[in-house]
């Protein structure tokens, strides 16, 4: 563990905050979108929040440990992680251990609660490249001895992911691959080729699943079939109608009340458009917007490159999670079923999202 010397600085505390302010709005709102949902299932209309608390405070206890210990030290956990995420992938699969949910295998039984194993396998994953990237930077230009090794592990990763199958997990991995290879001094060239490879393999698994085509065509004309592939998005769009300028207040929402699905997980903003209207809506772009400039302002003031490429991949994390969440809601991309991180209703999400912030106020203690 380490302690604060002369040469280290408090971490960032705007971004701290930012992530406080998220977390409790977060809260908040899942009691209010999940009530009474909670209480036709459960019988307990503070079912989903008092298992939301548990992993806020696991979260936080978890970020404060990464807070404490210096980044540089997690480099001899890279390749025990990926190692760890890919068995864990192909845990999933086993009987009693793997949960089936929405037609895709996706967590593991852990008892006490559901872990979603693609949820680590990012954090892992951006590890890895932030250690691999860095150590092979003056090779980084040679696709043989830069680029063959992380391809192939992030490859070997969403392969396993896409089995499942997670595509929006996928394509999320696959840009950051992409842009931390970049930032690392890839060559332009190799980039091109990768996106070049990717985009027919993306369209292929597009092209796949009937469902995937149906879901885009819904995100283009909602109102075409408002019954069913229309209605999520539709009632979404009703939500952010309904809110106004200030919304219609905290727990008066009528959306949650079996309109929207899983209103306290996807669907949060939805929630919080029509009960604080554009108002909360704005403050929650403010401080997604806070964090991702900060996030990168801290990996360029990063002491090294591991440090540079471990901020930046778990910025781009947090900031691509957001965005196809905030953009899906809103109608402006396909839906994705992603969580909106720190706002969304679920423990693994939650805690590597708390992880993540915890590793980027490290890394902000030892800016150059």
């Amino acid at each position: 563990m380490k302690r604060w010397g002369e040469n280290e600085k408090k971490p960032d505390l705007i971004l701290l905050l930012a992530t406080l302010l998220l977390l409790t709005i977060g809260t908040v709102m899942i009691y209010s979108s999940s009530s009474i949902l909670a209480m036709e299932r459960f019988r307990d209309g503070q079912f989903f929040l008092k298992k939301q608390l548990f992993f806020v405070c696991l979260g936080l206890g978890i970020m404060g440990l990464a807070t404490r210990i210096p980044y540089y030290k997690l480099r001899k956990l890279a390749w025990p992680g990926i190692i760890l995420s890919a068995f864990f992938l192909l845990l999933i699969w086993v009987p009693h251990l793997g949960i089936r949910a929405g037609g895709a295998n996706r967590w593991l039984n852990l008892g006490v609660f559901s872990f979603q194993v693609s949820e680590m396998v990012k954090v892992a994953l951006i590890l890895f490249l932030a250690h691999f990237l860095a150590d092979k930077v003056n090779h980084i230009r040679d696709f043989r001895q830069g680029l063959l090794i992380p391809l192939a592990v992030t490859g070997g990763l969403t392969g396993l992911i896409v089995l499942q199958p997670d595509f929006g997990t996928t394509v999320i991995i696959a840009i950051i691959a992409f842009l931390m290879i970049y930032l690392a001094g890839g060559r332009i060239v190799h980039i091109a080729g990768l996106v070049a490879l990717f985009l027919p393999a993306a369209v292929g698994m597009l092209l796949y699943k009937s469902y995937r085509i149906t879901r885009l065509m819904a995100f283009l004309d909602p109102w075409k079939d408002p019954r069913r592939s229309g209605f999520q998005i539709i009632q979404s769009l009703i939500s952010f109608g309904s809110g106004g300028p200030f919304g219609v207040g905290i727990g008066d929402g009528m959306q949650k009340l079996f309109y929207l699905p899983e209103p306290h997980t996807d669907f949060i903003l939805a929630v919080i458009a029509e009960e604080s209207g554009f108002i909360g809506v704005g403050l929650i772009l403010f401080l997604y917007g806070l964090l991702i400039v900060r996030g990168f302002q801290i990996s360029l003031k990063a002491p090294d490159l591991f440090g540079n490429l471990l901020a930046s991949g778990l910025t781009m994390m947090l900031a691509l999670e957001a965005f196809i969440n905030i953009a899906g809601v809103m109608g402006l991309i396909p839906l994705k079923g992603l969580a909106l991180p720190f706002l969304s209703y679920g423990g693994t999400s939650l805690i590597m999202s708390l992880t993540a912030v915890g590793i980027l106020l490290n890394i902000s203690s030892y800016e150059s």
